[in-house]
């Protein structure tokens, strides 16, 4: 049985070189006559992006991790460690790389990084459509009740019940129902979507095929931002792949059931995310959302019923039924069953996907597979989950555990997985005016209280970061943002201001100190600073006078430096560049 090379090829690993790694690799076994002994697997992203990341896999399956592998590292490790048997030391992950995998629940991401998402026979091999052929052995009425016991929640945000979008689906009238699959992913940050399509393509598509068995669907679309072309290559390709071998078309597997599925590309429209916008842009039309009821399970696309799923959830289905609806319900908590994936960003030592089971707290996450803070000296702030739409949660709510309504009660939202760490450094009233200008950019403009609330509460946060903001605006802001989450006409205005809210909330002298102090206590909104050189703590390097870009600073050898604060333009060079803190 031969030995494995497996070389990250996602998105980030191609980006820092993983197919002329995988070239070098490959001209390497062939001049030392080992390729009759290793399979090069080209994989998609592991989740955690120390690209390229490159592994050697024994036949009992240990293996040696190498990161940040560049081409130029591959003769070393072909000839040192293929060749003659020893491990190029400097290169092998290390304690953070165990770490960021030893307290992860890996469902979703279980071939991530592991199979060749361009393979039809490597899924099979790792037990690939078994879970189909186990669904269409069942009566429909039975794949639903199965999808009841193991309790998988939507991932996309909300967290429905899966099976009950399903049953009501199944029981609308109609001679044309359809599955969709939301593959949109606008959250800035957020990469879930993007991973598993470019690293597991086909358990997508058996979740969908399934999905449609149960609620009568014969057709499916995959709705994919075209941002992402390497997940959309991977996609159709796997898609001709599993029509080539029976697994799409008419009597799959040999039974009645048939299956078409075809990739609609959008434009990258962060409110086509929402299901109404989704089923408007793959009909052709331009993505705004509509009232609802009808929902779409009754009225969706060209007016038939509807079910939408996103990618995470239907790549958890294959494991249900290959594993046992009871298996998977017995993983997180009883009301939230299964597993979470979370695209890990900020000031955190390990970033990248972090899949959890549902319960874990949110310190848990943060410190065990994210390692902590960034830097040792960094004290945590907050944490952004739920994307734009989401809400920042202070240090007190660390031990929040991570399900539906626990996050729910603190103002933020799941969202469909982005968490954002944030350090004393940051400040929670540009953050939140950051996330604010984000939906007001993004809103699709059909409603009044986003069109025109969002935007007034914009210009709000503008007054207060430019050293103008009144009392009188944080009860605006107040007011506005719980007017505009109980009339917006979808989900982006209805989750749009969790920010102010929930920064309003938990740091409260944050606006205090902008409005009555002028001063912001993190030193980040440039209108509210002055710089000053504090002398006592100079050593008259020089560093901030070669480091500022517009001469605002004049120096001389063993001399201190003077700042003109007509010129500065608080680009905060200086500050980045003086290493013993003596500009403030």
């Amino acid at each position: 049985m031969k030995k494995r090379i497996l070389i990250c090829t996602g998105t980030s690993g191609i980006s820092a070189g993983a197919e002329k790694v995988g070239q070098l690799f490959t001209e390497g076994l062939e001049r030392h006559g080992l390729h009759r002994h290793y399979d090069i697997v080209m994989t998609g992203d592991r989740g955690l992006f120390r690209d390229v990341l490159v592994d050697i896999v024994s036949p009992d399956n240990e293996r040696m991790t190498y990161e940040y592998v560049t081409p130029e590292d591959v003769p070393t490790i072909v000839e040192q460690h293929l060749v003659h048997g020893e491990p190029v030391k400097k290169l092998l992950a290390g304690e953070d790389y165990r770490q960021f995998f030893a307290n992860q629940t890996r469902i979703v991401l279980a071939n991530c990084g592991e199979i060749d998402p361009e393979s039809l026979d490597d899924y099979l091999a790792h037990n690939g459509y078994k879970a189909l052929q186990a669904a269409l052995n069942m009566s429909p009425d039975a794949v639903i009740e199965t999808m009841k016991i193991a309790g998988l929640r939507g991932r996309g945000g909300a967290g429905f019940p899966t099976w009950m979008k399903w049953n009501f689906c199944k029981q609308a009238a109609g001679d044309q129902k359809y599955l969709v699959c939301n593959a949109d992913e606008g959250d800035p940050g957020a990469f879930m979507d993007r991973s598993v399509l470019e690293g597991d393509p086909h358990a997508v598509i058996e979740g969908m095929i399934i999905g449609g068995y149960a609620i009568g669907a014969t057709e499916g679309y995959v709705y994919c931002r075209a941002e992402y072309p390497i997940a959309l290559k991977r996609l159709a390709k796997a898609i001709a792949q599993a029509e080539a071998r029976g697994y799409l078309g008419k009597n799959i597997l040999g039974s009645d059931h048939a299956f078409h599925l075809t990739i609609k590309q959008g434009a990258g429209a962060f409110v086509c995310g929402e299901e109404t916008a989704l089923l408007a842009s793959i009909e052709g039309r331009r993505g705004m959302p509509r009232p609802r009821p009808p929902f779409p399970a009754q009225k969706g696309l060209w007016g038939k019923p509807t079910t939408i799923n996103n990618v995470e959830t239907l790549a958890n289905i294959r494991h249900i039924f290959e594993k046992g609806a009871e298996w998977f319900a017995s993983i997180g908590t009883e009301k939230n069953s299964g597993t979470k994936v979370f695209a890990l960003a900020g000031k955190v030592k390990n970033t990248g996907l972090v899949e959890v089971p549902m319960g874990t707290t949110i310190r848990e996450l943060i410190f065990g597979p994210g390692g902590g803070m960034l830097k040792k000296k960094d004290k945590f702030k907050g944490v952004q989950i739920g994307g734009p739409s989401g809400g920042c949660l202070p240090e007190s709510l660390l031990d929040t555990p991570i399900d539906y309504e626990s996050i729910n009660k603190t103002g933020a939202i799941m969202g469909s997985g982005g968490m954002v760490v944030m350090d004393t450094r940051t400040c929670m009233v540009d953050v939140a005016k950051f996330f604010l200008d984000f939906t007001v950019a993004e809103s699709c403009g059909k409603c009044v209280p986003c069109r025109v609330g969002l935007k007034r509460t914009l210009e709000v946060f503008e007054e207060i970061t430019a050293g103008r903001g009144k009392e009188e605006h944080l009860a605006f802001l107040q007011e506005m943002g719980t007017t505009i989450k109980s009339t917006a006409l979808c989900g982006l205005g209805n989750t749009a201001p969790n920010p102010v809210l929930t920064t309003l909330r938990y740091f409260p002298e944050e606006y205090q100190a902008h409005i009555h102090d002028h001063v912001c206590p993190s030193r980040v909104c440039t209108a509210l600073i002055q710089f000053e050189i504090i002398t006592a703590n100079c050593v008259q390097c020089g560093l901030c006078f070669k480091a500022c870009p517009v001469g605002a600073i004049t120096w001389e050898k063993k001399q201190y430096p003077i700042l003109d604060k007509n010129k500065c333009i608080k680009c905060k060079a200086c500050i980045d560049a003086c290493n013993f803190g003596a500009i403030q």
